[in-house]
């Protein structure tokens, strides 16, 4: 079902869960899929000891995907204008994350019907991960 913009307001919430207990086989079939083989997100001994990292942990853009996924799931596909995301604090083998897209509000220009979206992803641990912003297409 599309969102319609009458029946937005600013302050309404949308929460998703959109990966539990991340695991080291999802970052590296993220790693194939991309063509991004940092050592970081794949290599453990390389990241502890080249680096000091305590594991490997997921890239900045599958964080941001996951996110993606809630939001073309709360407005539906095809209907975003704008999506950006800030990486605020890594995500780890393990992690458990939460999306919530927040509305901010709700316009119109040049004849559409625009909402506009905070965006913030945390861990488990309620830390966030990823704040960001969107814009998208609503029905009337």
């Amino acid at each position: 079902m599309a969102l319609k913009m009458s029946a937005l307001k600013v302050g309404d919430t949308h929460k998703e869960r959109v990966v539990e207990n991340l695991s080291r086989t999802q970052i590296v079939m993220y790693a194939g899929v991309s063509g991004d083989y940092n050592p970081l997100h794949t290599d453990e001994v390389y990241t502890k000891e080249a680096a000091g990292y305590p594991s490997v942990f997921a890239h900045g853009m599958l964080t941001m995907g996951l996110t993606g996924k809630a939001l073309t799931n709360y407005v539906g596909d095809g209907r975003l204008t704008k999506f950006g995301v800030r990486f605020t604090n890594q995500v780890w083998p393990g992690d458990t994350l939460d999306t919530t897209i927040t509305v901010e509000g709700c316009r119109q220009e040049n004849g559409q019907n625009l909402v506009d979206l905070k965006l913030s992803t945390t861990n488990q641990d309620g830390k966030e991960v990823v704040s960001g912003s969107a814009t998208a297409r609503v029905d009337a």
